[in-house]
């Protein structure tokens, strides 16, 4: 298959023009046809966010809404959060797991009414958490569940000056949305759904408008000074942050213990599908852990890499202690910086490593996550 004909495949954004009229590079990513960076480079726009603010283009994340006296205690079956609690305008990172705890997807679940909720879940996952969840919806007729993916267009604005350029565009509303909440605004007069949340350790908002107002709403929040940024800046603040990707460091093979987010996972809902796996696994002493390193020597960790124990004799390649999962070069840390999966009496803070960069042997040192935090 040609070049051509795949990326014709790939799905596009109601923001795709645009990003293509900015000269932003495009690649396929869990699907779609996404900007990885634009003129400037990736290292421009993570300083970007980090020092003024900027904003993305995710509206391939799945979006699914929930409404109706059964869409609670249905949620509470297959996600790893304690709803009932959760009140209306308040959001909660979660776990979508199986009947063995492995994590099909993470997620984000908005209670934006007394029996109305968004789960947000990953673009590349979007197909495969439905065909799941679709199945249990057999005989449900208390509820209905909703795909709004392609109704509307999601834009995240990040950055220490976020919050303050989306207020002034919302006649001071936006900032009286708390952060992990989400409410509704009016940005320079578009209809939108404002939550308080992100990707990249920064505060800001990510912005849910109709789909024929998304070309608008981008226009605006450009010409109010925030910069365009692509997945590749994304992808390195969050690094830095220390979140984890699904594909790289979470996946069905893992749990959310061994990932050290057993806070998040919640499992003595009725009915919870993993419930019982969850409670097991939260009894047990995991076998490895994911852990944050920073390079000591000079090199870019990159995922599927070994990790390696310090032997008697020094580096050795035969000592694999485990894998990279997310690594890359942080411009915030100035180094490499990286996440991984090793033996757990190896993930102690402090243990000296080695990364085993195409053989050539780079000492690291395990360190405490995030990487990165706003003071």
């Amino acid at each position: 298959m040609s070049e051509g004909s795949q990326t014709a495949k790939l799905k596009k954004t109601v923001l795709h023009a645009t990003h293509v009229e900015s000269n932003a590079k495009m690649v396929p990513f869990g699907g779609w046809d996404m900007p990885v960076q634009y003129a400037d480079g990736i290292i421009a726009e993570v300083k970007m966010v980090r020092n003024s603010a900027g904003m993305f283009d995710v509206s391939h994340m799945g979006r699914l809404e929930f409404e109706g006296s059964g869409a609670e205690e249905f949620l509470g079956t297959i996600l790893s959060a304690n709803l009932p609690i959760l009140k209306i305008g308040r959001s909660k990172y979660n776990f979508i797991c199986n009947a063995s705890g492995g994590i099909i997807d993470d997620a984000m679940v908005y209670r934006i009414g007394d029996e109305k909720f968004l789960l947000v879940i990953n673009a590349g996952n979007t197909d495969v958490d439905i065909d799941w969840i679709n199945p249990r919806l057999r005989g449900r007729s208390d509820f209905t569940m909703s795909g709004v993916t392609n109704d509307t267009a999601m834009v995240a604005v990040q950055g220490p000056k976020a919050v303050e350029i989306v207020d002034d565009l919302t006649g001071n509303t936006a900032s009286r949305i708390r952060r992990f909440c989400i409410g509704d605004a009016e940005v320079n007069g578009i209809p939108s759904t404002l939550a308080r949340t992100g990707y990249t350790g920064e505060d800001g908002f990510e912005i849910v408008v109709s789909a024929d107002h998304g070309v608008e709403l981008w226009t605006v929040l450009k010409q109010a000074g925030v910069v365009e940024c692509g997945l590749g800046a994304r992808d390195v603040l969050r690094l830095e942050a220390g979140l984890p990707l699904h594909g790289n460091d979470l996946s069905t093979d893992t749990n959310p213990f061994e990932a050290g987010f057993g806070r998040f996972a919640y499992f003595e809902a009725p009915g919870c599908i993993s419930g019982f796996a969850l409670k097991q696994l939260s009894t047990q002493e995991q076998s490895r852990a994911l852990i944050g390193f920073k390079m000591t020597g000079r090199g870019i960790p990159r995922a599927g890499l070994n990790i390696l124990k310090i032997g008697l004799s020094g580096a050795d390649a035969s000592n694999v202690i485990g894998t990279v999962t997310s690594g890359t070069h942080s411009p915030t840390v100035d180094g490499g910086i990286g996440m991984g999966y090793v033996e757990q009496k190896f993930s102690a803070t402090g243990t000296q490593i080695v990364i085993d960069v195409r053989g050539r042997l780079i000492e690291a040192k395990v360190v405490e996550m995030p990487f990165y935090k706003r003071g």
